[in-house]
């Protein structure tokens, strides 16, 4: 009798239990980060249960961040099959106004970016992703991102010209984007 191929996705393998290394690496991350009570503000869940997806909550205190602080902002990381030799994609589905995250919501920030040296010559290969990264280190990662805007290479482009030229029509579009938060964060 021939034997039928096994399909497979990003969840398996032929390791033991049929689980991927990747799959493996991420259910220990994710229940590393629901025991740890010393990262303030940040909360995650899986989408369903696939550990390749996570649901973020990131609720910034005054202290944390004095523009975004009072906010929760909801985020989703996509982690890929060969997490974690290539990084996650990060985009928030709650509105967030900042140089270095799109219009559309995706996260541009040195430590998302592939390995290797930067084709443009701008970010160093230390700033870059490496796999000794982990989720907890993404996300404070974007905490500080939040509140210290890398205008020089902005995602958004209107956000990174009032960041530089205008910090008064910034703080305000921000502020509107945390009180929205306020909001519809917890929907």
């Amino acid at each position: 009798m021939a034997s039928t191929p096994r399909s497979t996705d990003r969840r398996t393998s032929g390791s033991p239990g049929g689980q991927s290394s990747a799959a493996l690496l991420l259910g220990k991350q994710f229940k590393q980060m629901q025991k740890d009570k010393d990262i303030p503000g940040i909360s995650c869940g899986l989408v369903g249960d696939d550990v390749f997806e996570w649901e973020v909550m990131l609720m910034l205190s005054e202290d944390q961040d004095s523009m975004y602080g009072g906010g929760c902002f909801r985020a989703r990381m996509t982690f890929p099959p060969t997490y974690p030799h290539l990084p996650p994609k990060m985009k928030f589905s709650t509105s967030i106004f900042h140089p270095n995250v799109y219009p559309n919501g995706d996260v541009c920030i040195s430590i998302l970016h592939p390995p290797g040296d930067d084709q443009y010559g701008y970010e160093q290969a230390s700033e870059r992703w490496s796999p000794v990264q982990s989720p907890e280190s993404i996300l404070l990662s974007v905490i500080s991102m939040l509140g210290s805007p890398n205008d020089e290479s902005a995602a958004n482009l209107e956000a990174g010209s009032l960041w530089r030229e205008d910090r008064k029509e910034f703080r305000r579009r921000v502020r509107k984007c945390v009180r929205d938060s306020m909001e519809g964060g917890w929907d």
